[in-house]
């Protein structure tokens, strides 16, 4: 940890909850290109804070994807800065389900000497102010719930239906519809007591999962076809540069599934998609593993973020053949160590 990271603080639920407690008005950050995990958990936030009186706005540095808006449309028209009420200032800032500075974005300029807590549930990860962390949780969803229970119950109300709604999407997005490893007891316990409460779960994961625009299905296609393999078919990578985003008419949103496109296929344990958002030599790169393989050490190392078997980062290279080759020596040189390690 560096002498910069030492300063912050690891907080309890119960202080988080104080410090919210506390506060009149309360500006909520996440990640951008956000997934339903960090709108769930910023927007489950807000709505726990207004239904106790409190004012709140939550923004991201990208604007929310077409399939998320359900998650907000009662709520904001917009998640970027601009949308922010003129005049509407905030006693505490608070980040979900964001690792590192970089995930924020431009947002890290505008407020890295402003932000008081953050929010996570990711293991690996740069700290950029006091947090509470459960890196075991399966979602920022879950992690945040404990906040909200605590704080619910120092003002002595009760949860809004509409809460436990975006709760359930955060976690249902962040465990692939409750498939993934990260899932634990008490994600089903908990989701339980959320379907109890009234929330329609399976009208969500419809939301979620069970809908593709024909854009993102040609994009998958496209997708497909650029697969590269390596290492005897262990490792499978997807390339997409900005001029085939571009034939495509495609947007940051369509792309989000070319990781799962790669990783199911039989015999891959890495799966990578690198992606060129703009002409910019600017690579973002989201990895997913089928075994015990860390991808989040590999993403760390280049600045980013996330789980032992979910993670992502940025690359700037010469060309996107150069980042692909960096995921591959990276991934490689990781296999060689943990084989060598194993056989010792």
């Amino acid at each position: 940890m560096t002498e910069a990271e030492n300063k912050f603080v690891s907080l309890s639920e119960s202080e988080v909850a104080q410090r919210l407690f506390d506060a009149g008005s309360v500006l909520v950050l996440f990640h951008i290109n956000p997934d339903g995990d960090a709108i769930g958990s910023a927007f489950a936030l807000k709505h726990t804070l207004l239904s106790l009186g409190k004012s709140a706005w939550c923004i991201c540095a990208s604007e929310a994807p077409e399939r998320l808006l359900f998650a907000l449309s009662d709520s904001q028209e917009s998640v970027l800065p601009s949308s922010i009420p003129e005049g509407m200032e905030f006693d505490l800032v608070v980040s979900v389900d964001t690792a590192s500075p970089s995930q924020l974005g431009d947002l890290y300029e505008i407020y890295k000497d402003k932000i008081d807590i953050m929010i996570d549930h990711h293991g690996k990860g740069t700290p950029y102010a006091d947090n509470y962390v459960l890196p075991g949780a399966s979602s920022c969803g879950e992690v945040l719930c404990l906040v909200i229970d605590r704080l619910l119950s120092m003002a002595k109300a009760e949860m809004p239906k509409r809460v436990s709604e975006l709760i359930y999407t955060a976690i249902s997005s962040d465990t692939g519809c409750f498939r993934y490893s990260n899932v634990s007891p008490s994600t089903h316990i908990l989701a339980a007591r959320l379907i109890e409460s009234g929330v329609d779960g399976a009208d969500i994961n419809h939301r979620l999962f069970g809908i593709k625009s024909l854009k993102q299905m040609q994009v998958e296609h496209a997708g497909f076809e650029r697969m590269n393999f390596y290492s005897g078919g262990r490792i499978a990578i997807i390339t997409f540069p900005y001029d085939l985003k571009a034939q495509y008419g495609a947007t940051d949103e369509n792309l989000e599934t070319l990781v799962d496109v790669a990783r199911c296929v039989k015999g891959v344990e890495v799966a990578a998609v690198i992606k060129q958002p703009t002409e910019e030599n600017k690579f973002r790169v989201s990895m997913r593993s089928s075994c015990d393989f860390d991808v989040s050490e590999i993403c760390a190392h280049y600045g980013g973020g996330g789980h032992v078997r979910a993670a992502g980062c940025t690359l700037t290279s010469d060309s996107i053949l150069a980042a692909e080759m960096t995921v591959v020596v990276a991934v490689e040189q990781r296999m060689q160590d943990e084989a060598s390690k194993n056989e010792s």
